[in-house]
């Protein structure tokens, strides 16, 4: 099937027996973590020696390595990441794949030649982010899993980016980056390779309890073809905490039915019966489905059941360990040694042999390498022996390479001690092995800092220098019972108040404007009243669709700017020249400064990400910081909807207006009830925490600043006494709040 690139094979492995056997068993590239920064923190993970060898060990079978950077950084990290980085930089790396922007640019900055691959933790979802990445740095984008095939080959024709998208393992119930449930509970973040996955534990809706948050693993095999032809570059298979077996077995399936629609094509492609079986036999939970690639949501996607592991054929996971990992492949060489009194011995190694070994054929494998050693001397007394020479030259344990012919060439009696044959041999065929790297395409690189401009093509005059927000308390709403009870508060005159973002959902749309209804003419008259203005919050995820309705917010002169949650969000903002205030949520994650410094040149207010405790939050100190001191936080943003797997879709069955959203309960097994917003319009869930974080008596108590306050599952009553109470107490902090239960979050302990 054609002549042009494939796509490329990319398997998991979380440690070296995972490496050997995805490369064994064809991947054409692998990821892996190494000590520090990776998303698996409990995976194996690579020594700095350990990854050093895998990289060379990939190039000679010209394979490629990605090292996974895939978490958030504090700001005390930062100064690990350049010796950490060196060695694998040095030795030839070949890409990074990173979430936080910070180790975005530091990375771009001062390992230029090191390819930048945007994590699916940035959750990318539409062609703005992808453009936005791509005008920065990256290389290929791995966007959010719960991209339709549509979408996919839109990013792809719009912006001609590298696409890495997982093809099979373990799915996430949220969307990837924007999870905060194991680490608002346990103190254990997905954002920094510590999940505890409480989405596979049981829970309860509408008084019936099920696995609602486990989805089936992903098995996408029978779709290559369409795959391939939606122009995906990279087909990346979950699974760096599965053991070495799934990481080969599954691999040398994918490879050969890649393989297969290559040489045939899609017309008479099909998938055996025994192969898919064999597929479920390894470290497949007890359903699978092929994932959003043709489905939105829905019950059919969840594992309602236990999430349990089937159980594997332990036949089969011999079968794969003795051909794929304990079989390691020799390419075979021939020698010659030259040994004459007075003159250094001379080594020459050439790969191949009289019988050709038919991977090197495939692989086109060639290459010769020839290095002289010590001074030959005459013997006196023990000339050395042919036998002997050929058990010593022989020995290739260690190296890819195996001996299968030697021509000796000796003058006369000579000696030669056998640590130095010993040392040629070894120093002759390392030279072999890098040359065929060489050959490969794959050099070490220099390793000194380097610098390079970042080009983006956004005006100049779009960045924001300075801001004139004032110091005091901000506020969102969700519904129009809250939006009311602002209305009521902002009436007293209260001058700590400063401004109000209200979701941009509760606005009607239609034919690309905002509709002139009770929502709209509150809002106008409301933003009279306030300094900061009335901003419009946008969707926590947008999708293409949402992209199309969020530009009338763009243009309507009610709102003194927008609040984003996305780089979906804030490209798109870009690419319409927005002349409006940009406010950025906690979401848009900045943890250290070299992210602080991204986005507040980008953004007029930027707000704290959640998990960091009040001294990771004063090393990040901004005049153009808001913090969140109050509110349910949102644990999960959800592409599939809770309501519609233990039901109906409320938008579907008409019973609901568009735009409305509704909430329903979520209970755990130590009844623990979590809210979950129903977002109908934009179609998504956010799960909210069982009880409100409130610092009260932290960073708000303490002083002056830009506070605020999220409500989000309050009524009109409760929306105003909490308001009032906070208003009240500004930089104070002496009164009881007038609720009981609370959370401080992060504030005390932040994350590990």
């Amino acid at each position: 099937m054609g002549t042009g690139k494939r796509v490329e094979l990319l398997a998991p492995a979380g440690n070296y027996e995972s490496f050997l056997g995805a490369i064994h068993a064809g991947a054409d590239a692998v990821y892996l973590g190494g000590e520090k920064f990776g998303a698996r923190a409990y995976a194996d993970n690579f020594t700095e020696e350990q990854l050093c060898s895998a990289i060379r060990y990939a190039h000679f079978y010209n394979r490629k390595v990605y090292l996974t950077l895939n978490t958030l950084v504090k700001e005390k990290e930062m100064p690990q990441l350049y010796e950490y980085l060196s060695p694998f930089y040095k030795e030839g790396l070949d890409g990074v794949i990173v979430q936080d922007m910070g180790v975005f640019l530091y990375v771009k900055k001062h390992f230029p030649k090191l390819s930048l691959h945007v994590s699916t933790q940035m959750a990318i979802t539409g062609v703005h982010g992808a453009e936005k990445l791509k005008q920065l740095g990256a290389e290929r984008i791995v966007p959010a899993r719960e991209l339709s095939l549509e979408e996919i080959r839109l990013i792809k024709e719009e912006t001609g980016i590298e696409i890495e998208t997982f093809i099979h393992g373990a799915m996430c119930y949220c969307y990837s980056g924007q999870c905060l449930f194991s680490s608002i509970l346990g103190g254990r973040s997905g954002n920094r390779g510590k999940c505890a996955q409480p989405c596979r534990l049981a829970y309860k809706v509408n008084g019936k309890e099920a696995h609602y948050l486990s989805l089936k693993d992903m098995c996408t095999i029978e779709m290559i073809p369409e795959l391939i032809e939606a122009g995906i570059d990279s087909f990346k298979i979950e699974g760096r905490m599965k053991k070495p077996e799934y990481a080969a077995g599954v691999t040398a399936l994918y490879r050969k039915y890649i393989d297969r629609y290559y040489e045939s094509g899609a017309k008479n492609y099909a998938v055996s019966r025994n192969d898919m079986d064999m597929l479920k036999s390894l470290y497949i939970r007890s359903e699978i489905l092929d994932g959003y690639y043709k489905r939105q949501n829905g019950a059919v996607m969840v594992t309602v059941g236990k999430p349990s592991y089937s159980g594997s054929d332990e036949k089969l996971l011999q079968e794969i360990r003795e051909t794929y990992i304990e079989r390691q492949p020799r390419q075979a060489v021939k020698g010659t040694i030259l040994l004459k009194a007075g003159e250094p011995a001379e080594f020459q190694v050439e790969l191949g042999s009289v019988k050709r070994d038919s991977k090197q054929e495939k692989n086109g494998m060639s290459g010769s390498a020839v290095l002289k050693g010590a001074v030959v001397q005459e013997a006196l007394k023990q000339p050395l022996e042919e036998e002997s020479i050929r058990k010593q030259l022989g020995k290739c344990g260690g190296t890819p390479f195996t001996m299968e012919e030697l021509s000796i060439k000796m003058e006369g009696k000579v000696f030669l001690p056998l640590k130095e044959l010993n040392e040629l041999r070894r120093k002759t065929l390392e030279l072999l092995e890098e040359k065929i790297r060489e050959e490969n395409g794959f050099v070490c690189k220099e390793r000194k800092e380097e610098s390079i401009c970042i080009q983006n093509d956004t005006d100049t005059n779009f960045f924001r220098n300075e801001t004139d927000f004032q110091d005091g308390i901000y506020v969102l709403v969700q519904t129009k019972e809250q939006l009311k009870a602002v209305e009521r508060a902002a009436a007293k005159d209260t001058t700590e108040l400063q401004a109000v973002f209200i979701a941009a959902e509760l606005f009607e749309t239609e034919n690309g404007s905002i509709k002139r209804n009770e929502v709209y003419e509150r809002t106008r008259a409301l933003s009279q009243k306030l300094a900061g203005g009335i901003f419009a919050a946008y969707p926590y995820v947008m999708r293409d669709k949402d992209c199309k309705t969020a530009v009338c917010f763009c243009e309507e002169s009610i709102f003194s700017g927008i609040l984003v949650r996305n780089i979906e969000g804030l490209s798109l903002l870009q690419k319409e020249r927005y002349s409006g205030k940009i406010v950025t949520d906690a979401g848009v994650y900045i943890w250290n400064k070299g992210a602080l410094e991204f986005f507040t040149k980008e953004a007029d207010l930027c707000t704290f990400p959640l998990e960091l405790n009040s001294g990771e939050r004063r090393s990040l100190e901004n005049k153009k910081m808001l913090q969140i001191v109050y509110g349910r936080l949102p644990m999960m943003v959800t592409a599939n909807c809770i309501q519609k797997t233990s039901g109906t879709c409320r938008k579907a069955d008409g019973a609901v207006k568009k735009g409305e959203s509704a909430v329903l309960q979520l209970t755990d097994r130590m009844g623990k009830i979590f809210p979950v917003y129903t977002n109908c319009r934009n179609c998504y869930n956010v799960i909210y925490n069982s009880v409100p974080l409130s610092l009260h008596k932290g960073a708000f108590a303490k002083g002056t600043g830009k506070y605020r306050l999220d409500f989000t599952t309050e009524d009109g009553k409760e929306t105003e006494k909490i308001l009032s109470y906070f208003c009240r107490n500004y930089a104070k902090g002496m009164e009881n709040p007038p609720y009981k239960e609370y959370t401080t979050g992060h504030e005390k302990r932040g994350t590990d």
